[in-house]
Protein backbone atom coordinates (compact mmCIF):
# COMPACT_ATOMS: atom_id res chain seq x y z
CA UNK A 1 0.00 0.00 0.00
CA UNK A 2 1.29 3.45 -0.93
CA UNK A 3 1.11 6.53 1.29
CA UNK A 4 -1.16 8.26 -1.23
CA UNK A 5 -3.81 5.67 -0.31
CA UNK A 6 -3.77 6.37 3.41
CA UNK A 7 -2.45 9.92 3.87
CA UNK A 8 -4.62 12.80 4.99
CA UNK A 9 -4.77 15.24 2.11
CA UNK A 10 -6.72 18.03 3.81
CA UNK A 11 -3.72 19.38 5.71
CA UNK A 12 -3.66 22.82 7.26
CA UNK A 13 -0.32 24.59 7.26
CA UNK A 14 1.09 27.86 8.54
CA UNK A 15 3.79 30.17 7.21
CA UNK A 16 7.07 30.74 9.04
CA UNK A 17 6.13 34.38 9.73
CA UNK A 18 2.73 33.50 11.23
CA UNK A 19 2.33 34.12 14.97
CA UNK A 20 2.65 31.12 17.30
CA UNK A 21 -0.80 32.00 18.65
CA UNK A 22 -2.36 31.48 15.20
CA UNK A 23 -0.68 28.07 14.83
CA UNK A 24 -1.78 27.02 18.33
CA UNK A 25 -5.36 28.10 17.63
CA UNK A 26 -5.46 26.06 14.41
CA UNK A 27 -4.08 23.06 16.31
CA UNK A 28 -6.76 23.51 18.97
CA UNK A 29 -9.61 23.97 16.48
CA UNK A 30 -8.56 21.00 14.34
CA UNK A 31 -7.60 18.82 17.34
CA UNK A 32 -4.15 18.14 15.89
CA UNK A 33 -0.74 17.90 17.53
CA UNK A 34 1.34 19.26 14.70
CA UNK A 35 1.12 21.57 11.75
CA UNK A 36 3.44 21.74 8.74
CA UNK A 37 5.15 25.06 8.07
CA UNK A 38 5.19 25.99 4.39
CA UNK A 39 6.07 28.98 2.26
CA UNK A 40 3.55 30.55 -0.11
CA UNK A 41 4.24 27.82 -2.70
CA UNK A 42 3.46 25.04 -0.19
CA UNK A 43 7.16 24.10 0.01
CA UNK A 44 7.74 22.54 3.43
CA UNK A 45 10.10 24.59 5.60
CA UNK A 46 9.49 22.96 8.96
CA UNK A 47 6.95 21.45 11.27
CA UNK A 48 5.50 22.80 14.49
CA UNK A 49 4.33 20.41 17.18
CA UNK A 50 2.51 20.98 20.42
CA UNK A 51 5.71 19.77 22.08
CA UNK A 52 7.74 22.46 20.29
CA UNK A 53 5.43 25.09 21.75
CA UNK A 54 5.66 23.66 25.27
CA UNK A 55 9.45 23.16 25.26
CA UNK A 56 10.53 26.25 23.30
CA UNK A 57 7.95 28.75 24.50
CA UNK A 58 6.20 27.78 27.72
CA UNK A 59 9.11 26.05 29.49
CA UNK A 60 11.46 28.89 28.60
CA UNK A 61 8.99 31.50 29.85
CA UNK A 62 8.83 33.23 26.47
CA UNK A 63 5.83 35.32 25.49
CA UNK A 64 3.99 33.56 22.62
CA UNK A 65 2.63 36.94 21.49
CA UNK A 66 6.19 37.98 20.63
CA UNK A 67 7.13 34.90 18.60
CA UNK A 68 6.48 33.77 15.09
CA UNK A 69 6.44 30.16 13.97
CA UNK A 70 9.98 30.30 12.51
CA UNK A 71 11.43 30.86 16.01
CA UNK A 72 9.87 27.68 17.39
CA UNK A 73 9.41 25.19 14.54
CA UNK A 74 11.53 22.10 14.01
CA UNK A 75 13.55 22.25 10.81
CA UNK A 76 15.27 18.86 10.74
CA UNK A 77 12.56 17.13 8.76
CA UNK A 78 11.90 13.60 7.72
CA UNK A 79 9.57 13.50 4.73
CA UNK A 80 7.68 10.89 2.78
CA UNK A 81 6.42 10.76 -0.79
CA UNK A 82 3.02 9.65 -2.08
CA UNK A 83 4.59 6.62 -3.77
CA UNK A 84 6.42 5.44 -0.64
CA UNK A 85 5.29 2.09 0.72
CA UNK A 86 3.48 2.32 4.06
CA UNK A 87 5.87 -0.29 5.44
CA UNK A 88 8.84 1.95 4.57
CA UNK A 89 7.09 4.92 6.17
CA UNK A 90 6.59 2.92 9.38
CA UNK A 91 10.27 1.98 9.39
CA UNK A 92 11.34 5.61 8.85
CA UNK A 93 8.99 6.85 11.55
CA UNK A 94 10.39 4.31 14.00
CA UNK A 95 13.98 5.07 13.06
CA UNK A 96 13.51 8.83 13.49
CA UNK A 97 11.11 8.47 16.44
CA UNK A 98 8.37 10.57 14.87
CA UNK A 99 4.61 10.13 14.99
CA UNK A 100 3.76 12.15 11.87
CA UNK A 101 5.31 12.15 8.43
CA UNK A 102 4.67 15.06 6.05
CA UNK A 103 4.19 13.80 2.50
CA UNK A 104 5.66 15.91 -0.29
CA UNK A 105 5.72 15.76 -4.04
CA UNK A 106 8.20 18.00 -5.81
CA UNK A 107 8.97 19.56 -2.43
CA UNK A 108 5.34 20.65 -1.99
CA UNK A 109 3.14 19.42 0.83
CA UNK A 110 0.45 17.06 -0.45
CA UNK A 111 -0.50 15.21 2.75
CA UNK A 112 0.51 13.85 6.11
CA UNK A 113 0.58 10.35 7.57
CA UNK A 114 0.26 9.71 11.29
CA UNK A 115 1.22 6.53 13.07
CA UNK A 116 -2.50 5.94 13.61
CA UNK A 117 -3.08 5.98 9.86
CA UNK A 118 -0.72 3.04 9.54
CA UNK A 119 -2.39 1.18 12.39
CA UNK A 120 -5.86 1.50 10.87
CA UNK A 121 -4.81 -0.59 7.87
CA UNK A 122 -4.54 -4.15 9.14
CA UNK A 123 -1.70 -5.08 6.81
CA UNK A 124 0.57 -2.65 8.66
CA UNK A 125 -0.54 -3.24 12.25
CA UNK A 126 2.74 -4.99 13.10
CA UNK A 127 4.85 -2.27 11.47
CA UNK A 128 2.84 0.50 13.13
CA UNK A 129 3.07 -1.22 16.51
CA UNK A 130 6.83 -1.61 16.11
CA UNK A 131 7.18 2.02 15.02
CA UNK A 132 5.12 3.22 17.99
CA UNK A 133 7.16 1.05 20.35
CA UNK A 134 10.40 2.56 19.07
CA UNK A 135 8.98 6.10 19.03
CA UNK A 136 7.79 5.71 22.60
CA UNK A 137 11.10 4.53 24.03
CA UNK A 138 11.73 6.50 27.21
CA UNK A 139 14.49 9.03 27.03
CA UNK A 140 16.78 10.03 29.84
CA UNK A 141 16.07 13.29 31.65
CA UNK A 142 18.40 16.15 30.73
CA UNK A 143 19.08 16.85 34.40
Amino acid sequence: MKLREIMTEDVFSVCPQDPIIKAAQIMQQRNIGCIPVCDNNQMVKGILTDRDIVIRVVAEGRNPKDLDVSKVMSTHLTLGTPDMDAEEAARIMAEHQIRRLPVVEGGRLVGIVAIGDLATHNIYVDEAAQALKEISQPSRPLM
